[in-house]
């Protein structure tokens, strides 16, 4: 669960909202239609986790019949075959939810908000993560490291140029043979390994047999068809003294990292499930994270460096364990607002704000969902029990626009509550309709607790997350209106991973920055003044008692969590600069670097504004939350497409 999210959204004037000191923050226009669609395609799975999903491939060549089905699955899942007009998108954004639908409400600072555009392009928004040892992960290094254990290079000379071009073509599904044939002259054991390690070696994706052909022996070269033949590293071959998991640095733009981790178990002929990594990071930025992978060289990851678009591998190691999920120390932000509208002194006023205080550790909207029917409405029911209500909120139809399929497979079930009926109408299986829908199938309409169970645990799980978040963002925005920034007694902040209330007598020990509050669960306690009682109204008014909080189902219940109800971030630095054309850089990355590439020179004077700043956040935290603290705005898509009245005519 990382921290980076949000499309192009341009963000011209604040809403109103309240902030402490009671001042009202005006309203704000967005941008272009294309920028708020591109927000939704980010946004709308919903329950995928917290960085968005669009499943897109950078592999520019035809897929293999099989692959090229799942690709146009994987394509219609996320709505990129079937584009809304802007009639009907903005029809779907009329049901969507705003901040104050999740109970984001309040602001931390006093300066008056202004207008700046985010992620105008994906390259505006730059994340490097942080890595265990806390040092801020760069590609710097795209050498293979030396290990004896490696083919030698002049093992690749028994290869042709005329070889190496068709096998290239081969790998690249350029040509529209299914295999080369690489006669064998001198037929010897040693000669065929040779081969064997030469074309392995230089190409990636591609296998290799030797066969006998009218006397002569040749060796054969072909991609592996199908998903069976997504083969686990060859364990023989590993050299004993070598750590297993070969890590990387991955640089890639415009691609989510599940899809980049696909794209490269494409082209290795690998399982996705033995990469690993401490965070996904979302699409539509510049991200430079660290991977692990088990049993595959820095000479074959290396070579994928001439094969795809979009990505660079580099600083290669060789480790004895993989990486884990929440690993990480943070990332490292690096956002461009275009075309700000602030003043210098409300510019040095926002972001001295942001540096010195903070901002409130919402979670963000893409927490909850874009539709009429939000994720933690589904949580609830879930929590409740109430089975047939949540595969209605998941399956029921509901206002606003959807892509056709969905919709007919919405009206199909309303109509016969026949889940093979609804589900024909959908081509696409692996969507979460799809999968309840086979679920109960397969289970039965009575036994609906099953039929859901088929859907990947994380998924289901992100409903209930999405629930406690709605109810831990409300009651934030209870104890900042009643309590302000100041520490009170009763307030909580942890002692190891143990939170203890703080004591009238060492209030001053403490600031806003300690302060912790619960989501909600049967193993946290609770602060010990009003916001408690608070805590107890909004779960009794779903119908859930605070102090029972187990669930028969084991998976739903709730534990529940601790997390800082203001976040001040770390490496915080700003700069204004000028610019004249929207298209040009402004930042300069780890790729630019190694290619030699300078940033543009920044003019004194400009058509345009932009405001640069960096800052380190800590894991599960939200850039946008941050942004939204220094522009005063409303991140949701609904409140940015009812101000974008020149679109909406």
């Amino acid at each position: 669960m990382e921290s980076i999210e949000m499309a192009s959204v341009s963000l011209k004037r604040p809403i109103a909202s309240e902030d402490l000191s009671g001042d009202s923050v005006k309203r704000q226009k967005v941008s272009t239609e294309t920028s708020l669609k591109a927000q939704y395609v980010e946004h709308s799975s919903g329950i995928q986790n917290e960085n968005t999903l669009d499943r897109e491939l950078t592999l520019e060549v035809p897929a293999e019949k099989n692959e090229k089905e799942d690709i146009e699955e994987a394509e219609l899942l996320d709505g990129e075959t079937e584009e809304e007009s802007p009639e009907s998108f903005a029809d779907m954004m009329k049901h969507g939810l705003t901040e104050i639908d999740v109970g984001i409400t309040k602001f931390v600072s006093t300066h008056e908000g202004f207008s700046g555009i985010l992620k105008e392009r994906y390259s505006d928004f730059v994340v490097h993560e942080i890595g265990k040892e806390g040092k801020v992960i760069h590609l710097n290094d795209l050498s293979v490291p030396a290990d004896e254990e490696d083919p030698s290079q002049e093992i690749y000379s028994v290869l042709s140029p005329e070889d190496k071009k068709r096998l290239e073509e081969l790998q690249l599904f350029k040509n529209r043979e299914d295999n080369v044939e690489i006669e064998v002259v001198e037929d010897t054991k040693e000669k065929r390994t040779y081969i064997h390690q030469a074309v392995k070696g230089l190409f990636p994706g591609l296998e290799t047999k030797t066969e006998e052909r009218e006397g002569k022996k040749y060796i054969i070269a072909y991609h592996a068809a199908g998903k069976k033949a997504l083969s686990n590293p060859r364990k023989h071959s590993w050299p004993k003294a070598r750590g297993s998991y070969c890590h990387f640095v991955l640089y890639k733009e415009n691609k989510d990292t599940m899809d980049a981790i696909n794209v490269l178990s494409k082209f290795l002929r690998i399982k996705p499930n033995i990469f690993s990594y401490m965070g996904t990071k979302d699409k539509r930025a510049i991200t430079v994270q660290e991977i692990a992978v088990l049993k595959i060289t820095a000479q074959r990851l290396a070579h994928l460096n001439k094969c795809l678009m979009n990505f660079k591998l580099g600083n290669f190691s060789y480790q004895k364990n993989p990486l884990k999920l929440g690993e990480l120390q943070g990332n490292h932000f690096t956002v461009v607002l275009r075309n700000v509208t602030g003043t210098s002194e409300q510019i040095v006023q926002a972001m001295t704000s942001l540096r010195d205080i903070g901002f409130i550790n919402y979670y963000g909207m893409q927490r909850f969902g874009t539709t009429a029917v939000p994720t933690y409405q589904v949580g609830r029911a879930i929590l409740q029990s109430n089975w047939n209500e949540m595969v209605d909120l998941i399956l029921k139809p509901r206002p606003g626009a959807e892509k056709g399929y969905l919709v007919q497979c919405r009206e199909e079930w309303a109509k016969t509550k026949d889940p093979e009926a609804a589900l024909r109408k959908l081509p696409v299986k692996r969507c979460v309709e799809g999968q309840l829908l086979r679920g109960l199938s397969m289970y039965g309409l009575k036994n609906i607790v099953s039929a859901f169970g088929i859907i990947p645990r994380n998924n289901r799980l992100m409903y209930i997350h999405s629930y406690q978040s709605y109810v831990w963002n409300n009651m934030v925005s209870k104890r900042i209106e009643e309590y302000g920034l100041k520490v009170v007694p009763g307030d909580l902040v942890l002692k190891g991973d143990t939170a203890v209330p703080v004591e009238e007598g060492n209030v001053d020990s403490y600031t806003i920055n300690d302060i912790v509050m619960p989501l909600p669960g049967f193993d946290v306690i609770y602060p010990k003044h009003k916001v408690a009682a608070a805590y107890e109204e909004i779960l009794a008014a779903d119908n859930l008692d605070i102090k029972n909080m187990r669930h028969r189902v084991k998976d739903y219940s709730l534990a529940g969590a601790y997390r800082k109800i203001v976040i001040r971030p770390q490496d915080v630095s700003w700069e204004v600069v000028s610019y004249d054309d929207p298209k040009i850089p402004l930042v300069q990355t780890d790729l630019d670097k190694l290619e030699g590439k300078a940033l543009p020179e920044y003019k004194t004077e400009g058509k345009y504004r932009a405001l640069k700043m960096e800052f380190s956040l800590p894991p599960s935290t939200y850039a946008t939350m941050a942004i939204r603290e220094v522009l005063k705005m409303d991140t949701s898509i609904k409140n940015q497409t009812q101000l974008n009245t020149v679109w909406l005519r």
